[in-house]
């Protein structure tokens, strides 16, 4: 497995894409004016309590209150200390009052019209350990899975927590798996350092404050995603390249001979074809290979993925034909929610299979793919009408809700109404208007396609209605009016 990072970096935004294979896998996108803040930790204040919810809403300086859940404030890990430890189904009211200074921290970032997602459970991430400064739990992560290695990592954690006297819990991140000791030593005193920062500025400030800022979405990168198996990590800023060649040679000097600038002529994303990528992974229609294709559609509630066919026929017969496609549909959802940061409820309609072995051949490939998935998903079966529920962590806006906006006119609905109810809706409101106001004449103000068909097919119908209401209506087409767009003027 061939694994390369790249990033585009301009003054307005910074994007990162991850290749395997020469394949898009994922791609990040930070804006300057709309930054990411998941992992910021503030000084809140409670504005709001809600038993009813067991939640709260907390005012920490943006645009709109962020939202905390009782059980985010409750750490239900073995060794917390005794407010940690109270019953998860504590109401919230005896957690926090209003007006309360809490310190807290983002889980997922404002989404639509809801606000940031908080917790109270502090993490600190570095490269090799993320440090819970407010819990004494040691752990390593589940993905490190050989007994052997978990024992030792454990083990090394806690003496050099004792050696160091540093009070809090550990996590060995999946990167520190062949961690040495002296990068354990040095990451345990970073992540302190950072905390004794974060308290030192608690003090100095009123909610709501800003306590700690997570890093730049490059070097966040460079920390979180450079595996042994990455062989690249190219950058095509010159002074990126050396902020974040600065932080590897600190903190992870195993990474700092795969960082290179890249200095060509030719945009980084455009070498690669990842723009022509970000450009599909906008589209509903996925294509397959096989001549089938997937309809991909994300709503406020969730995502439905229907399966077709198309243009596949096959050789065999149609259980075949039905078996590849949907074998080859599988892989490609994989991939897709990685692309496109598809999250929460999402539900694929596979194409109805007869045969018990082909549906478990297909939920097999599935959750394979899936397994290769950073972000936490999970599968349940299918059912009988060939319905599959996937459920994908969501902790930030999806590609399509980042990079694009409702059509301005249809609202986002996809459809919009034809000249012709259009041409109608003008004759109702016209009736309307004559009931009300006693006008001299009227003038109809609409997009030239409607105006057009109030002069041809619909003029017959015109010309009653300004017999009926006794008064002429004149036209004017005005380019700039969609097509439900239209104006009625008294004269």
């Amino acid at each position: 497995m061939r694994e390369e990072i790249l990033i585009n970096v301009t003054p307005q935004e910074t994007r990162v894409a991850t290749l395997e294979n020469g394949l898009l896998q994922e791609i990040y996108i930070e804006r300057v004016k709309n930054k990411g803040i998941v992992g910021n930790i503030y000084l809140g204040k409670v504005v709001r309590v809600l038993p009813g919810m067991q939640a709260a809403f907390v005012e920490i300086g943006l645009e709109r209150t962020a939202f905390l859940h009782a059980r985010d404030l409750i750490n239900t890990r073995e060794e917390g200390p005794a407010l940690q430890q109270c019953d998860p189904d504590m109401n919230i009211s005896a957690l926090v009052t209003e007006g309360q200074e809490v310190v807290v921290q983002v889980v997922k970032d404002p989404l639509g019209t809801k606000g940031a997602r908080l917790s109270g459970q502090i993490s600190v991430p570095s490269r090799n350990l993320v440090y819970l400064p407010e819990s004494e739990y040691v752990g390593v992560s589940q993905r490190i899975q050989e007994p052997e290695t978990r024992e030792a990592l454990l083990d090394m954690l806690r003496k050099q927590r004792d050696e160091l006297g540093v009070k809090g819990g550990f996590i060995v991140r999946t990167a520190g798996e062949n961690a040495q000791l002296e990068e354990v030593r040095s990451d345990m005193s970073f992540l302190v350092r950072v905390w004794e920062k974060v308290n030192a500025r608690k003090q100095d400030n009123s909610a709501p404050a800003l306590l700690h800022a997570s890093l730049p979405l490059a070097i966040r990168t460079v920390r979180d995603l450079v595996w042994q198996k990455v062989k690249k990590i190219r950058i095509d800023s010159k002074e990126t390249f050396e902020l974040v060649s600065s932080f590897a040679r600190d903190l992870m000097p195993d990474a700092l001979e795969r960082i290179e600038h890249y200095p060509g002529g030719r945009p980084i994303f455009d070498l690669y074809d990842v723009e022509e990528e970000i450009q599909r992974a906008l589209q509903k229609r996925v294509p397959l290979k096989s001549g089938g294709y997937l309809i991909i559609d994300q709503t406020e509630a969730m995502t439905t993925v229907d399966v077709n066919t198309g243009s596949f026929v096959g050789q065999l017969n149609l259980e075949e034909t039905i078996f590849k496609t949907n074998l080859e549909a599988a892989s490609t959802l994989a991939h897709q929610l990685r692309v496109r940061n598809l999250g929460g409820i999402i539900i694929v309609d596979f194409i109805d299979m007869g045969v018990e072995e082909h549906k478990l051949q297909v939920m097999r490939t599935l959750e394979r793919e899936l397994s290769k998935d950073r972000t936490k998903t999970q599968v349940n079966e299918m059912s009988q009408l060939g319905l599959v529920e996937i459920t994908r962590k969501r902790t930030s806006e999806s590609l399509e809700r980042l990079l694009t906006e409702a059509c301005p006119a249809c609202d986002g609905r996809g459809i919009q109404k034809t000249a012709e109810t259009t041409c109608y809706e003008i004759f109702r409101e016209i009736l309307r208007e004559a009931r009300q106001f006693d006008a001299e004449k009227y003038l109809v103000i609409g997009s030239p396609d409607v105006i057009e068909l109030l002069q041809e097919d619909e003029s017959m119908g015109l010309a009653d209605l300004q017999d009926f209401i006794k008064r002429s209506i004149h036209l004017k087409a005005e380019p700039s009016f969609n097509r439900e767009h239209y104006e009625v003027v008294l004269m």
